[in-house]
């Protein structure tokens, strides 16, 4: 495919440090994490490169990093952004629990859309709030939101609303006329919407995103859009993301977030970014080119190798979904594949009860490595049949 997404040696990716390739025996090949395999784009490691070359490794300082994230948001979701509301956070799940705490009470009920990262099940007790499930609905194979759910839950006095969009990990991308529908929910019974919109710039060909404050004025009214450059250009770890007020309201929450959201970041991780929403076109472009390729290529894996196992591509991202209920692998078919095919996969539990027999499958990858991925997937279900 070009740009060196093909060219991966599985010896050179085995000595990164990262969890993905840490924590696991070298035998195990992982795809267990949101963390692509692909080399960094050249100008995210230009500009690392000379902050190292001066020494520069000091204290964050966003100057530029809200007029970089208004070029890029205008560039690829025809979203005009106010640079001025644009605040740095450490990372998206910091955000998220730092402006839980700005907008809701302890005790307060907050919604997630099950299944959903596991993280949101974490974050948001450790706010003193609770969480109040309503999961998506299934239909044809297609995770659909429930809005007679939400506007249930919201009644009941939910206060805030965790929303994935897009959506990990089934892969959905919303269409402006829901988050519009949401919109109009959060405004008529007074919640927050909080949208961890992390993997927004990796929406892949036949659909098309909308951030949730450009949804509409009620969605404005009572939004925040988080953003970060962590999974599309793959820079997790150096730790920036964005907050983005979609009213005067939340930019007065907004301008209430504590010192420790600037100081929690890394200046690192504010270069990177700039770096890549102002550079980063290019090769980024490249990249949702190799992602349309992997989704479709592991279908057509699974299909030859594992015709029993049910996979809808997902609309954004590199993150496959998989049910694997008439797989015959029992309630942790993850555990499974790792104990037979020495394939790290993430559990599907973990995402909440909806996750029950699904696994999730981390395809940023060559074709060569997905062939191995679906391969140890495929020994591990022959294994178990013999």
């Amino acid at each position: 495919m070009g740009n060196g997404f093909e060219d991966l040696d599985l010896g050179r990716l085995r000595q990164r440090r990262s969890e993905k390739w840490q924590l696991h025996p070298p035998d195990v090949l992982p795809a267990f994490i949101a963390e692509m395999d692909y080399d960094l784009a050249e100008p995210v490691l230009a500009a690392l490169r000379s902050a190292v070359s001066r020494s520069d490794c000091g204290y964050a300082y966003a100057a530029g990093l809200g007029e970089a994230f208004a070029r890029f948001a205008a560039a690829r979701h025809d979203w005009a952004v106010d640079p001025g509301r644009v605040h740095l956070v450490p990372d998206v799940m910091a955000g998220v629990e730092a402006i839980l705490l700005l907008t809701t009470e302890p005790g307060d009920e907050v919604v997630i859309n099950t299944p959903v990262y596991p993280p949101f099940f974490e974050h948001i007790p450790n706010a003193g709030r609770r969480v109040v499930e309503v999961p998506l609905a299934r239909e044809d194979g297609r995770w659909e939101l429930d809005f007679d759910g939400l506007e249930a839950a919201f009644a009941a006095g939910a206060r805030g609303y965790l929303l994935a969009s897009p959506h990990n990990p089934t892969g959905r991308v919303f269409s402006a006329a829901d988050l519009g529908r949401i919109g109009s929910l959060a405004d008529r019974y007074g919640v927050t919407v909080i949208s961890d919109e992390i993997h927004a710039s990796l929406t892949l060909p036949g659909a098309r995103h909308t951030a949730f404050v450009a949804a509409g004025d009620a969605a404005a009214e009572h939004g925040v859009t988080l953003a970060s450059t962590s999974k599309s250009f793959n820079v997790a770890g150096l730790k920036g993301a964005v907050a983005v007020a979609g009213s005067p309201a939340m930019q007065a929450v907004l301008n209430r977030l504590p010192a420790a959201c600037q100081y929690g970041a890394g200046l690192f991780g504010v270069l990177a970014s700039e770096a890549a929403w102002n550079d980063g076109d290019e090769w980024l472009d490249a990249l949702i080119r190799q992602l349309d390729h992997v989704r479709a290529e592991f279908g057509r894996l699974l299909g030859e190798r594992l015709p029993r196992a049910r996979y809808v591509p997902p609309e954004a991202s590199y993150l496959a979904w998989v049910d694997c209920a008439e797989l015959d692998l029992g309630p942790e078919p993850a555990e499974v594949f790792l104990r037979r095919g020495r394939v790290a996969l993430s559990r599907g539990l973990n995402f909440g009860a909806p996750g029950d027999g699904f696994v999730r499958v981390t395809i940023g990858t060559s074709s060569a490595l997905l062939a191995e991925i679906t391969d140890r997937m495929a020994a591990a279900v022959a294994q178990g049949s013999r």
